[in-house]
C-alpha cells in the first residue's frame, strides 16, 4: 500500500511539472537595437514581460529558427556576449538548443523558463541574431543590385513584376541600406527557379520595410511570370546650380548618401558633362569651365572620378573610381554649361565621302556637321564634339572607347563611326594597335592586346579589320587597315586592349588609376597577401580598417565567395615592395573596390606589418587540373584515342574537364590543338564522337580558328558553356605526332612528353629498328644454317668413300693428276689401262649457287651423276660421265694430292655412303 502510495504521488509530480512546463509558452519574439528589423539582441516575452536570453550553447541552429519565426530569411550569424548591448530585466532562457528545423522557438529544448539572474547569470552574456533578412537583391555584381527575392521560410523564391512601382523599389533599397533606387527593370527572366511568390507588395514609399507594405494575392492566383530587377545607388540626383537656383549651367552638385555635394574637375571632361546634360533635359554640354561657379560654404567636394562614355542615360550608371583618389584642391569644383535646347542631341556625322579600299581607315576626312538654323539656313555648330574620356578627337566626329574591362583603361574597343558605336576584328591586332588605343585614351602604355573578345562579344558593326598599326599613329583609325566595315570577322573576334592605367608623363593626371586585384600566395587560391597593379606595378594593400564589407566586396571581385578575414596574426613578408593604399572603406553600394573611398595612393602607405592578409570564405574553382600551377597546354588534353596524340577533345573549365561540340570544327581548330599538345600537324578534324562521347560538361561551341594561335583559347568561340550539343557532337583530333599511350603505374600521374616528333612515333621507330636487326639475325643464322648442312651433306660422304676403299691389286704407286682425270679426248667409258679391273668412279661437279639454292640438278646431268638429298647425306645415282665432265672438281680437288691408284673399284651411294667392290 505504501508503495503503491508512493508511485501515485510521483505520478501526479510528474503531471504537475509536465503541465506546468506546456503552460510556460513564450508568447512573443522580437530583436533589439540592430541595424535593422531582422538583426539585433533576442528578446521574448514571457508572463506579460520582456526578457533575454542566455548564449550558452546559443548556435547558429537557434538563430535561424528565430530569423524564420520573424520572417526575416536565414541567419546570417548568432552573435554572442552581448554583441548588441546588455539587456536589462529577466533572462528567461538557459541552455537553447535547437536542430534548425524547429517552427518556433518554444519548440526546442531549453531549461525551464525563470528568471536566471537569481542563478547569478549576468546580461553580458545575451545572444543575438543577424538574418538575411526578408528581401535580397540577387545575381547582380554585390548586394544592392539585382533580382528581388524574398525569403518564404524554406527558401529565395522571385517577387513578381506585377504592379511594380518604384516606390516599392524605393522601400526596398532603404531596408536594405543601400540609398535609393535609381532605376528597375520588369520581365526579366527568373534567375534560377521558377516558383513565384505569390503576393504582390504594394509600398506608399514610406514604410520601414517591405514586410510593413500592403500586400494581395496575385490577380487570378496567377501572378506575371517576370522577375524585377533594382539599381540601388548612394548616387541620385544631380543638379547644376548657378546663383541658387538649379538650371541648364553651374557647378555640378549630387546628392549623395542624402547629402548634396559638390564634384571635384579633376578628371570632369565632356562626356561626363553630355551626361550630365542629358539626364537634366538641357540638350547637350557646351563647355566645362573649372570652378567658375564656385560658392564658399557648400559641403566637403566629392573627390570620386566618374568615367563617363557619353551614351550613360545617368551619371550614376558611368564607371566610377573612388580608390585612391587624391583630396581636391579648394575651389576646383565641375561645372557645365548646356546648349539647353532640351530636344537636340549629340551631333553625328554621316561622312559622305568616299573612302577607298584599305586607306579609308588612315586618312582623316574633314566632314562638315551642320545643323538647322531659325531660318531654315545650315549653319556649323559652334560647340565642340564630346568624346570618350574627355577627348575630342577629330574633325569627323569619331569616338573611341574601352568596353566591359571594369574601368576606363581596359576592355573591348569600340569606335563610334557614322552614328554608331562598332568593333575592331582581332586580325593582325598586336601591342602596336594597343599602344596607339591606350595613348590615345590617356591610359598609359598598353600591357595586353586581347583577342577573341577577351572582354565579351559586342554588337552592332565591326568597323575595322587587319589594322597594322606601327605605334606612333595618334588615331586608331589612322593606322592602315581593310577600310571602314570591311571585315571577315565575326564579334568573337572582338579585340580589346589593358592598358597601365596612368600616362607615363604625368603619374597623377590619367584617367584610371587602376588596372587589376590579386591576392598572393605559394598554396591557396583564395587567401594570400593582397594586391592592387597600379601605375603599372603591383604593390600591397594596407589592413587599416578593413572592415567585413570591405573585405566581402574584396573577395566577390576575386571570386572567393561573399565573405572574408583579416589574418593579423601571419608573420610579415620580407623584402622592400611598394604599399600603394590604405584606410580602404566600402559601402554596401559598392560593386568593386575600385568605388570605395580612401587614402590617396603613395608609394610606402604603412609599414610591413600593417599589409594586408586576407582568406577568403568561399573556394574559387581551380584554375589547374594540378596543384601547380599550369600552362593552357595542361588544361587541354586528348582522350580515347589509340596514341596521346588522337582522341576526343577535352578542356579544363570551372574545376572539371569537359568536351568541345564539333559546330564548325575544322583542321584549323584541329592545328592549334595539335600544336598546342606538342603533336605535330593536324592529320584529321573528327566530328560526331568519332572517338566516342565524353561526359560532363560541353565546354565550348563554334569554336573559331585561323590555324596559327598558339592556344585554342586564344580562338574564338561561343562563351562558356553555352551549346546546342550533345555528346555524339563531341569533337575529336588525329595528330602526325602519334604517341604511343604509356600507361602509368601510379593514378593521377600524367605521361611525360614525348622526345620524338614527327611522322614516326617512338615506338615505331624503335620497331623498325629491331625488325632490321632481327631480319639481319635471321640471315646470318641461314646463311650459316645452309653452309653447315651442305658441308656435313657434302665433304663427309666423299670422305667416308675415299676412307673407307679398299684398294686390290695395285700395279703402281703413284700417279699424277692430270693422268687420273685426264682431257676430255683420253676419257672413254672403258676402264684405263693403267687399272687393273677397276671401276672408275665419277665424280660430279659443283652444281651453280643458284641451282644450289633451288635444290635443282642441271638438265645435262640427269644421264650422268644426279645430286638429291636424304636425311643429312647425299646420294649419288650409278651412272656414266658425260662428256665435258672430266675437268677438275673443286669439291674433291682442293689443293690436295690425291691417290690415284684404284683396283676395281665401284662406289655406289644408296642412301648412304658405302663402298662396293666387285
Amino acid at each position: 500500500m505504501g508503495v503503491r502510495m508512493t508511485l501515485n504521488l510521483s505520478l501526479q509530480g510528474l503531471c504537475f511539472l509536465l503541465s506546468t512546463m506546456v503552460a510556460a509558452q513564450i508568447t512573443e519574439l522580437r530583436l533589439m537595437h540592430g541595424g535593422h528589423r531582422c538583426e539585433g539582441r533576442v528578446e521574448v516575452k514571457y508572463e506579460g514581460e520582456w526578457g533575454t536570453v542566455y548564449d550558452y550553447k546559443w548556435y547558429v541552429e537557434a538563430a535561424d529558427v528565430v530569423c524564420r519565426q520573424l520572417g526575416c530569411g536565414h541567419a546570417v550569424d548568432a552573435p554572442r556576449r552581448a554583441h548588441f548591448g546588455s539587456g536589462d530585466g529577466p533572462i528567461w532562457l538557459f541552455q537553447t538548443v535547437c536542430e534548425g528545423t524547429e517552427l518556433t522557438l518554444n519548440d526546442c529544448h531549453h531549461s525551464p523558463i525563470q528568471d536566471y539572474r537569481n542563478q547569478r547569470l549576468s546580461h553580458n552574456w545575451d545572444a543575438g541574431v543577424v538574418c538575411s533578412g526578408f528581401v535580397r537583391l540577387a545575381g547582380g555584381d554585390g548586394p544592392c543590385l539585382g533580382q528581388v527575392e524574398v525569403h518564404s521560410g524554406k527558401d529565395w523564391v522571385p517577387l513578381s513584376d506585377g504592379n511594380f512601382t518604384l516606390l516599392t523599389a524605393q522601400v526596398i533599397c532603404a531596408e536594405l541600406g543601400c540609398g535609393k533606387a535609381v532605376s528597375f527593370l520588369g520581365d526579366v527572366s527568373f534567375r534560377e527557379s521558377d516558383r513565384v511568390w505569390p503576393k504582390e507588395f504594394q509600398c506608399k514609399g514610406h514604410e520601414p520595410e517591405l514586410w510593413f507594405c500592403h500586400n494581395e494575392p496575385c490577380p487570378g492566383g496567377a501572378c506575371h511570370r517576370g522577375a524585377v530587377q533594382i539599381f540601388c545607388s548612394v548616387y541620385t540626383e544631380v543638379r547644376l546650380m548657378k546663383n541658387g537656383i538649379s538650371q541648364c549651367e553651374g557647378q555640378v552638385e549630387m546628392h549623395i548618401s542624402g547629402h548634396w555635394k559638390m564634384l571635384c574637375a579633376s578628371h570632369w571632361n565632356m562626356a561626363n558633362a553630355n551626361v550630365v546634360c542629358q539626364q537634366l533635359g538641357c540638350g547637350i554640354a557646351v563647355s566645362t569651365p573649372e570652378g567658375a561657379y564656385f560658392v564658399e560654404g557648400g559641403d566637403k567636394i566629392w573627390e570620386a572620378r566618374f568615367h563617363c562614355s557619353g551614351a550613360e542615360s545617368f551619371l550614376w550608371n558611368c564607371p566610377v573610381t573612388a580608390l585612391g583618389i587624391s583630396d581636391c584642391t579648394h575651389g576646383n569644383t565641375a561645372s557645365v554649361i548646356c546648349s539647353g535646347n532640351q530636344t537636340q542631341v549629340l551631333p553625328q556625322c554621316n561622312d559622305s565621302v568616299s573612302e577607298p579600299a584599305g586607306s579609308a581607315a588612315s586618312q582623316e576626312i574633314a566632314a562638315t556637321c551642320s545643323g538647322e538654323g531659325s531660318q531654315g539656313t545650315r549653319k556649323p555648330f559652334s560647340f565642340p564634339v564630346i568624346c570618350s574620356s574627355g577627348l575630342i578627337l577629330s574633325s569627323d566626329r569619331r569616338q573611341l572607347r574601352l568596353v566591359d574591362g571594369g574601368g576606363p583603361c581596359a576592355g573591348r574597343v569600340e569606335i563610334l563611326h557614322q552614328g554608331s558605336w562598332g568593333t575592331i576584328c582581332d586580325d593582325s591586332w598586336d601591342l602596336s594597335d594597343a599602344h596607339v588605343v591606350c595613348r590615345q585614351l590617356s591610359c598609359g602604355e598598353a600591357l595586353n592586346a586581347t583577342v577573341s573578345a577577351h572582354f565579351g562579344e559586342g554588337s552592332d558593326p565591326i568597323w575595322l579589320d587587319d589594322l597594322k598599326c606601327t605605334g606612333k599613329e595618334s588615331h586608331i583609325w589612322k593606322c592602315p587597315s581593310r577600310g571602314w566595315g570591311k571585315h571577315n570577322c565575326r564579334h568573337k573576334e572582338d579585340a580589346g586592349v589593358i592598358c597601365s592605367g596612368l600616362p607615363a608623363c604625368c603619374p597623377q593626371a590619367g584617367p584610371g588609376d587602376f588596372l587589376n586585384l590579386r591576392m598572393v600566395s605559394e598554396d591557396q587560391r583564395c587567401a594570400g597577401w593582397l594586391e592592387v597593379f597600379y601605375n603599372g606595378t603591383w604593390g600591397s594593400v594596407c589592413h587599416s580598417p578593413m572592415a567585413d564589407i570591405t573585405l566581402s566586396i574584396i573577395c566577390r571581385q576575386l571570386g572567393c565567395g561573399d565573405s572574408g578575414t583579416l589574418n593579423s596574426s601571419i608573420v610579415p613578408r620580407e623584402g622592400s615592395r611598394l604599399r600603394w593604399v590604405d584606410q580602404i572603406q566600402c559601402r554596401k553600394t559598392d560593386s568593386s573596390l575600385w568605388q570605395c573611398p580612401s587614402d590617396s595612393w603613395r608609394r610606402n602607405s604603412c609599414s610591413s606589418k600593417e599589409e594586408a592578409y586576407i582568406s577568403c570564405a568561399g573556394v574559387r574553382p581551380k584554375s589547374c587540373p594540378t596543384a601547380a600551377p599550369c600552362t593552357d597546354k595542361e588544361k587541354l588534353r586528348l582522350r580515347g584515342g589509340d596514341t596521346v596524340c588522337s582522341g576526343r577533345v577535352e578542356v579544363w573549365h570551372e574545376g572539371s574537364w569537359g568536351t568541345v561540340c564539333d559546330d564548325s570544327w575544322s583542321l584549323a581548330e584541329a592545328e592549334v590543338v595539335c600544336q598546342q599538345l606538342g603533336c605535330g600537324s593536324a592529320l584529321e578534324a573528327l566530328q560526331k564522337a568519332a572517338f566516342g562521347p565524353g561526359n560532363g560538361s560541353i565546354w565550348l561551341d563554334e569554336v573559331q580558328c585561323r590555324g596559327r594561335e598558339s592556344s585554342l583559347w586564344d580562338c574564338a568561340a561561343d562563351s562558356w558553356g553555352q551549346n546546342n550539343c550533345k555528346h555524339e557532337e563531341d569533337a575529336g583530333v588525329r595528330c602526325s605526332g602519334g604517341r604511343t599511350i604509356l600507361l602509368s603505374t601510379t593514378a593521377g600521374i600524367r605521361p611525360g612528353p614525348n622526345l620524338v616528333r614527327g611522322i614516326f612515333s617512338l615506338s615505331e621507330m624503335l620497331c623498325l629498328i629491331l625488325g632490321a636487326l632481327l631480319f639481319l639475325v635471321l640471315v646470318i643464322l641461314v646463311t650459316q644454317m645452309y653452309r653447315w648442312r651442305a658441308k656435313h651433306r657434302a665433304l663427309p660422304g666423299f670422305e667416308d668413300v675415299l676412307n673407307e676403299a679398299v684398294y686390290e691389286e695395285i700395279d703402281y704407286l703413284t700417279t699424277t693428276k692430270e693422268d687420273l682425270l685426264g682431257s676430255n679426248a683420253q676419257r672413254t667409258d672403258a676402264p684405263s689401262e693403267d687399272y687393273d679391273n677397276a671401276e672408275e668412279v665419277p665424280v660430279p661437279e659443283a652444281p651453280p649457287a643458284s641451282w644450289m639454292s633451288e635444290g635443282e640438278v642441271p638438265p645435262e646431268e640427269e644421264n650422268g651423276m644426279r645430286a638429291s638429298q636424304t636425311g643429312s647425306s647425299l646420294q649419288f645415282s650409278r651412272g656414266v660421265a658425260g662428256p665435258g665432265k672430266e675437268e677438275s672438281n673443286p669439291w674433291l680437288l682442293q689443293g690436295e694430292e690425291v691417290n690415284t691408284v684404284y683396283d676395281d673399284i665401284e662406289l655406289n651411294a644408296l642412301g648412304t655412303s658405302t663402298a662396293v667392290f666387285p
